[in-house]
């Protein structure tokens, strides 16, 4: 066997952090020398997501393969479960890993179909929140939970990106009965380059998808609530896109804020850090986002609310830390015009950040459980620096 993997990546939508994980991980597996594709849907992301898969694009052997995939389960996954299953069929992966609830149905169910024809595909599925952010107490929670444990047979390892993810998925699915592991999202070594505010810099940013479980209409009503205890304006740049961006419009006429905010299309998040002096993160979920590592990675002060991983970045006694309630939000970002210097000494130090979240421990953590999938030992110029190469048979 060669020490080269064929990997294809499986996901839904090619916007936001998950995005940003496989964009990260394909890179360092193709330095490493593996042969690299992506699955997506061709139906969702715009101008700034097909910049970045022109970036990408060349650099992977296996391609980037798009075909429609809708949001939720409905009679449509039959024809693009089955254009899925032909294209996996075709690139002949060695590892298919899923990411997301979507993408990792399909990588888990088509690998199982491949494995029926003597396959040896590693299948490996990534949360990435998905599904975990339903209620389990719901009719659909409970529908989506038994799906997930019943997926568990077809998965040979599971990956978290956060603690928090980890237990949730014990809590709401229950203790995984298969190999799992926590790898925390990593950046760059240049992404650890501060960004100076412009001159022309607003006081905060928003920068995400555009719908409520990103939390824009909190991020609003606390720029409202702020410039009413302030008595002067406060000024944001909300960059992004998504179905819900003309409500959020409406909410800024509706409040008076028409001059004090600007709406700006999607950008590198550190193209968007010099927009702002402070950026805000008011999710109402989260698994382990990127944008919290990146601001504070770049050296710029965050406000962000305590769900999902991050706290797990921010530490859990963190002042920067709120509830995902405007009113609380507001109270963070009165702190931090009050007083820029001292606020922003509240940050975490970089060097930790360093330690903690970097791309060459994530990719090396993943090969590891790819490996271990494909039973075999490490191999030779892998991602941890080991040698020697065979397949278990």
């Amino acid at each position: 066997m060669s020490d080269r993997l064929r990997i294809v990546h499986c996901f839904r939508s090619p916007v936001g952090g998950i995005f940003r994980h496989v964009r990260d991980l394909t890179e360092a597996q193709v330095e490493a020398g593996h042969s690299v594709g992506i699955i997506c849907d061709a139906s969702t992301g715009g101008a700034h997501e097909d910049r970045l898969f022109e970036a990408i694009e060349p650099m992977l052997a296996l391609g980037i393969r798009r075909t429609p995939m809708q949001r939720h389960i409905g009679p449509g996954d039959i024809a693009a479960g089955w254009r899925t299953y032909r294209i996996i069929k075709e690139l002949q992966p060695d590892v298919l890993h899923g990411h997301g609830a979507k993408g990792g149905t399909y990588a888990r169910a088509f690998g199982s179909l491949l494995r029926v024809s003597r396959s040896r595909v590693a299948r490996l599925y990534s949360p990435h929140g998905g599904s975990l952010h339903y209620d389990e107490r719901t009719t659909m929670g409970k529908l989506f939970f038994g799906l997930e444990r019943l997926m568990e047979r077809f998965t040979d390892h599971l990956l978290f990106v956060s603690d928090y993810e980890r237990r949730t998925f014990h809590r709401k699915v229950g203790h995984p009965r298969i190999a799992n592991s926590l790898v925390y999202n990593g950046l760059g070594e240049a992404e650890f380059e501060p960004v100076a505010a412009g001159q022309d810099a607003a006081d905060f940013l928003y920068i995400g998808m555009m719908r409520d479980l990103k939390g824009p209409d909190l991020f609003i009503d606390a720029l409202a609530r702020t410039g009413q205890h302030l008595g002067r304006p406060v000024s944001a740049v909300m960059v992004g896109d998504g179905e819900h961006l003309p409500r959020y419009k409406a909410q800024v006429d509706r409040l008076g804020l028409t001059g004090e905010v600007r709406f700006m299309d999607p950008m590198p998040a550190r193209q968007a850090f010099a927009l702002a002096r402070c950026v805000v993160v008011p999710s109402r979920a989260e698994a382990m986002p990127y944008v919290v590592l990146e601001t504070l990675a770049a050296g710029k002060p965050i406000i962000a609310t305590a769900v999902g991983g991050i706290p797990e970045i921010l530490g859990k006694a963190s002042p920067a830390l709120t509830y995902p309630d405007a009113g609380d939000i507001s109270e963070k970002m009165v702190a931090a015009l009050e007083s820029p210097s001292g606020y922003a000494a509240l940050m975490p130090g970089i060097a930790e950040l360093r330690s903690r979240f970097s791309v060459t421990v994530m990719a090396s953590q993943v090969e590891e459980a790819y490996l271990s999938a494909l039973e075999r030992r490490p191999c030779r110029n892998t991602f941890a620096g080991q040698v020697g190469c065979s397949r278990v048979s």
